[in-house]
């Protein structure tokens, strides 16, 4: 089976999600199917996976991919926000659920897509949509419409950047679309730049095209990374939709059934986080993880995308 990337984790998610015989679960952000894959192999020909996804262009590629793949009605993919998993259950998997998984990371398709805009690492139209068919709002359209106080807020409290970046380069973005519009990768990659890095940009010491970038001799995150993750969950409501679908899962949950989350930044950590809490002072979800997991030295080496994944776990508790 194809199953078109990496999987983050993918040891860790099988150990916490524990699947045997005949056992059913959802994966809640299917993306290209490698978690999903090796739970339908540990499940055998009586279990079944419901695999979901925003991203219906996501989905149709793994189909294409697999298409040869003896699943029968094992597998079944839905295309839609898993910030609506109560429904798409309801309507879709009439079955007891054993565990749910919800891996919160872009999968490298998604960022390597040029159409896209989700990275900056092509060029391409700023749209980040998860869904370019039931979703209305793009990113472009977010940085040439929203007003200043907005843009410093979103690049703020969802970036995470100073206060003080954040309003330097939402001031360059106003100033930018007054010539002409901000409507690619680029556009937006080189107001960041040109507003962080003024004199490195003028001496031609960063371009567009840099990649690796230091500070005291030590190399840090791409400036550019907390500006594209302030949009993109600006454009697909992301916080908002994990919450939602958290709250959601007790209910859809068997006995002893396993919720497993990886997140990719502090924001949906501490989401999950506080939901674990609240869950378990309820008396309504056990903690298994107490710290999030992390990867090893030899996948952070083998799979870059791990870097920054955290996971954690929680069992149902029986009433």
């Amino acid at each position: 089976m194809d199953s078109g990337h990496k999987p983050v984790l993918l040891k860790e998610v099988i150990e916490y999600l524990d699947p045997q015989s005949n056992q059913n679960f959802i994966d809640c952000t299917f993306g290209g199917g490698g978690h999903s894959m090796e739970i339908l192999r540990r499940v055998g020909d009586g279990g079944r996976v419901l695999g979901i996804d925003a991203d219906g262009e996501s989905l149709e590629k793994f189909k294409a991919k697999n298409s040869k793949v003896k699943i029968k009605d094992r597998l079944i993919l839905i295309n839609n926000n898993f910030r609506n998993l109560k429904s798409v259950y309801a309507n879709n998997f009439s079955y007891p659920v054993d565990g749910i998984l919800f891996d919160l990371g872009l999968s490298s398709m998604e960022l390597m897509d040029e159409t896209r805009g989700f990275g900056f690492l092509t060029d391409g139209p700023l749209d980040m949509r998860f869904s370019t068919k039931d979703q209305d709002l793009t990113a472009s359209e977010v940085l040439n419409k929203y007003n200043l106080e907005n843009l410093v807020r979103i690049f703020r409290d969802y970036g995470e950047v100073s206060y003080g970046q954040a309003k330097i380069v939402a001031e360059a973005v106003s100033q930018n679309r007054k010539k002409r519009p901000i409507e690619t990768v680029a556009d937006f990659l080189r107001i960041i730049l040109t507003t962080l890095y003024p004199r490195a940009w003028e001496r031609g010491e960063i371009t567009l095209e840099t990649r690796n970038f230091y500070r005291h001799r030590k190399r840090i995150n791409h400036p550019a990374t907390l500006f594209f993750q302030a949009l993109r969950i600006e454009v697909n409501d992301e916080l908002e939709s994990l919450r939602a679908a958290l709250g959601t899962t007790e209910e859809i949950l068997g006995p002893k059934g396993k919720i497993v989350v990886i997140s990719f930044h502090s924001l949906e950590d501490r989401i999950v986080k506080n939901f674990f809490r609240d869950e378990y002072r309820a008396g309504r979800l056990k903690i298994l993880t107490k710290k999030p997991v992390v990867a090893g030295e030899t996948e952070r080496q083998e799979n870059p995308r791990s870097r920054s994944a955290k996971l954690r776990a929680a069992e149902k508790m029986i009433k």
